[in-house]
């Protein structure tokens, strides 16, 4: 879809490229999902507005005098440069997909214009003649009255024309005076300068930007930076990650004897410690892997027996990951069900400690609550809220996952138990975590996605639900009010989002779930029903 392809062009232009360590840019030595949000919100500002500055010379180097209905627009230098000054991110994402080549020139463009019209519906009239002048489709058009102003207009217009055309057409009418303003968003009512966001698992192939900071090769503080083996061995690793493509399988890692030690190390001390601490749901399907054989003491388990355990449970499965990607790319991969997991080993100094996940901390951690249907529905919910979210939302939705699957505690029969990845999988900060020494507040996702965190000791504030249900129920109030102008759903059956934005796909989905509900219904009368 050409808005599809608008956006994820718009993504290569602004995003990061390259990955990023403390060496060059990235502030925090622990790795932190809020700081990675928080560190590509910053490079994505300051690689935008240089390219932005970038467009807005060239367009003033190459400017040429707009003309709405045959009539050449007059303006004066200063007026000119206020108007270049404003280009806006929409044109310039146009201007640069025109410039790939001839072909990508002429391609046909869907796009919606908001127009605010000065004087009406002559405003309209000369509007219409200028689509029409520049060849363009007029496919949908609605108009009205201006909510602050009932002597101007509104108008809603989808049009089809050239995207060489489009751009033309774009600028005339942002200089016009007969249009208080003009807003351009893509196909499917989403701007083109809304975050690109996958819509098919197989598009999280493009979902691999890393956030490379303590890592053996760059920090000399890292416990395995004198170790060339294990250098050597965590490359080897990351290249097979690189290379893996959806539907494959996961690959096979041979873990060497000192890599089972350490597993059984922190598994050892997870099994003494779970009983006691660990919330009822995790418990549960621990037991599970053990009795499956698949969580054993003495070697580390393949990602893809613990990723055919829990499509079995709760759909979520796995794919390997080089390293630690950027928070975008992390929360995304969530909306369909897919956890992205390293396959590397913490070095065997320390191995009660990583300073950044690895495979033991996400097969330990997340993994049991992942099969678990109520946690694994929470981690889906706020992968898709993610999907097209502005960065600072981004942070947000960062923050109260650290502070939930990563750190999080829950009531369990008046006492308080942990289900965050991070305490399960690290028994120091689990023991902290419920000892009287940190503060514990209610969940409450406006205020936990405002909270500060701590990433050099111990959190000295961790958030409480009530249950799993409960901080579901609260997440789903909150994200409803995010500034997202679309909403999202994930179809099971094709294993795709679609954006709900058209009176076809709601009636899709409002015939899905009457036919779910129907189901239901039968199945509560064939209970009630007296047994003969």
């Amino acid at each position: 879809m050409a808005a599809v392809a608008a956006a994820q062009k718009n993504r290569e232009m602004f995003a990061i490229k390259k990955s990023y360590s403390i060496e060059n840019g990235y502030p925090a030595r622990r790795r932190s999902l809020v700081d990675d949000a928080r560190f590509e919100t910053l490079v994505v500002k300051q690689t935008k507005q240089t390219v932005l500055d970038e467009a807005r010379q060239r367009a003033n180097d190459t400017l040429e005098p707009e003309i709405i209905d045959d009539t050449p627009i007059q303006k004066d230098a200063e007026q000119t440069t206020e108007d270049d000054t404003g280009l806006t991110e929409e044109e310039i994402v146009l201007a640069n997909a025109i410039a790939e080549g001839p072909e990508a020139e002429k391609a046909n463009q869907r796009a919606a214009l908001i127009l605010r019209l000065r004087e009406g519906m002559n405003s309209l009239s000369r509007v219409l003649k200028t689509v029409e002048k520049y060849q363009g489709i007029v496919i949908h058009l609605e108009t009205r009255p201006n909510q602050r102003d009932n002597g101007q207009l509104d108008a809603l217009i989808k049009i089809e024309m050239t995207r060489v055309n489009l751009l033309q057409l774009i600028k005339g009418l942002r200089q016009s005076g007969t249009l208080e303003h003009a807003t351009l968003i893509g196909e499917d009512n989403i701007s083109a300068k809304n975050p690109w966001f996958p819509r098919h698992a197989s598009e999280l192939d493009s979902c691999n930007h890393l956030m490379t900071k303590y890592e053996p090769d760059l920090d000399m503080n890292h416990p395995g930076f004198s170790d060339k083996e294990y250098r050597a061995r965590r490359k080897d690793i990351a290249e097979i990650a690189f290379a893996y493509k959806y539907g494959e399988p996961v690959p096979h890692i041979e873990y060497t004897e000192t890599e089972n030690k350490t597993w059984n190390a922190v598994f050892t001390t997870v099994c003494e410690l779970m009983p006691k601490h660990a919330c009822a749901e995790y418990r549960k399907v621990f037991k599970i892997l053990q009795e499956e054989k698949i969580f054993t003491p003495h070697k580390v388990p393949q990602l893809e027996e613990m990723s055919n355990f829990m499509k079995k449970r709760t759909g979520f499965t796995l794919r390997p990951a080089a390293g630690l990607l950027t928070a975008r790319d992390f929360l995304a991969s969530l909306a369909f069900r897919i956890f992205q997991s390293t396959q590397y080993v913490r070095h065997t100094k320390t191995p009660f400690h990583t300073p950044e996940p690895d495979c033991i901390h996400e097969i330990l951690g997340h993994m049991p609550l992942l099969a678990d249907p109520s946690f694994a529905q929470f981690s889906q919910e706020i992968g898709l809220a993610s999907l097209g979210a502005s960065d600072e939302e981004i942070e947000k939705l960062s923050t109260i996952y650290w502070f939930t699957v990563e750190f999080g505690l829950c009531k369990e029969n008046g006492e308080t138990r942990a289900y965050g990845a991070g305490l399960l999988s690290a028994y120091g900060e689990l023991l902290h975590a419920l000892s009287e020494k940190p503060e514990h507040r209610a969940f409450d996702p406006a205020k936990t996605a405002l909270q500060p965190y701590q990433d050099q000791e111990y959190q000295p504030v961790y958030y409480v639900a009530e249950s799993i249900e409960d901080m579901k129920d609260k997440f789903r109030r909150w994200v409803s009010q995010m500034s997202r102008p679309f909403e999202v759903r994930f179809n099971p059956h094709t294993g795709r989002v679609e954006v709900l934005d058209s009176v076809d796909k709601l009636e899709s989905l409002a015939h899905q779930l009457n036919t779910e509900i129907m189901h239901l219904t039968n199945a509560i009368n064939k209970m009630k029903a007296p047994v003969i």
